[in-house]
């Protein structure tokens, strides 16, 4: 896992927090971002019955390709008999959501904090 504190060479850090994995996304998430999210992404979403928070907060563009990385990583984690969590207030990701019709499927919350506390909930039973 990465450091807590410091965003590794890429858009994207990993750690985790109160049992749960965290993946957070920043920058510019196209389809150079995507290539360089996508090793990262299977490796945190790979783990067995694990709740998965993924933060959106920090990203400033996010497209077609970035909706794929959304999907494959909610797709893994489920396999898995997991949980993904999405949190996200940005107006033209939900926006982006919604035209795709996968704004029920991932049901975002606006903020990393009550994400976290769905899922410690979620997580002891």
């Amino acid at each position: 896992m990465l450091d807590n504190n410091a965003w590794p060479v890429g858009h994207i850090r990993v750690h985790e927090a109160h049992g749960l994995i965290v993946i957070e996304l920043h920058g510019e998430i196209d389809i150079a971002g995507a290539l360089d999210v996508l090793p990262a992404l299977d490796e945190a979403t790979g783990g067995e019955r694990r709740t998965v928070v993924l933060d959106l907060g920090p990203v400033a563009f996010f497209d077609i390709y970035a909706l794929r990385l959304l999907c494959r990583a909610q797709d893994r984690v489920v396999a898995r008999g997991g949980r993904l969590l999405v949190v996200c207030a940005h107006r033209n990701i939900l926006k982006l959501l919604r035209a795709g019709g996968l704004l029920d499927r991932f049901a975002p919350v606006p903020t990393l904090r009550e994400a976290m506390e769905r899922g410690a909930r979620e997580a002891a039973g």
